[in-house]
């Protein structure tokens, strides 16, 4: 059909106005919820924490960056020697636990913070994502 110089295609199935999936259930005001008082002492804790993970992983980028530990890493865990990555790691010096996950295209380095006395389970864990192959 053409309606001043334009085509209108004419569907043969009526078109309503899409209605409310759910009509009724809408709130002009929130909803109230009581929630308990703010308390950032965990909260800082984490960032100072995060703060010491932040320092380590650049000491373990600085020590990657070398190409003779790079090599030798590297060709650690190309061949399946799980036992020597981590010696390389520990020889690196960090104040905190790190594994290393990897395959033939990139590695992941997890820093995880130390436990303390004060605080026994793992705050914050810092990984770090690379590739090192195709």
């Amino acid at each position: 059909m053409y309606y001043n110089n334009k085509y209108y295609y004419h569907n043969p199935y009526p078109v309503y106005p899409p209605a409310h999936a759910y009509p009724g259930y809408y709130r002009s005001q929130p909803i109230p919820r009581d929630y308990p008082p703010v308390d950032v002492k965990i909260f800082t804790h984490s960032v100072k924490s995060f703060r010491l993970l932040m320092e380590q992983g650049s000491i373990l980028l600085d020590r990657l960056g070398d190409v003779d530990f790079a090599h030798k890493m590297m060709e650690s865990a190309q061949q399946g020697k799980k036992v020597e990555v981590d010696h390389l790691l520990k020889t690196m010096g960090l104040q905190v636990p790190v594994e290393a996950r990897y395959t033939p295209s990139g590695v992941t380095f997890e820093l995880k913070s130390p436990s303390t006395q004060n605080n026994p389970a793992n705050c914050c864990t810092l990984s770090v994502h690379m590739k090192w192959g195709i």
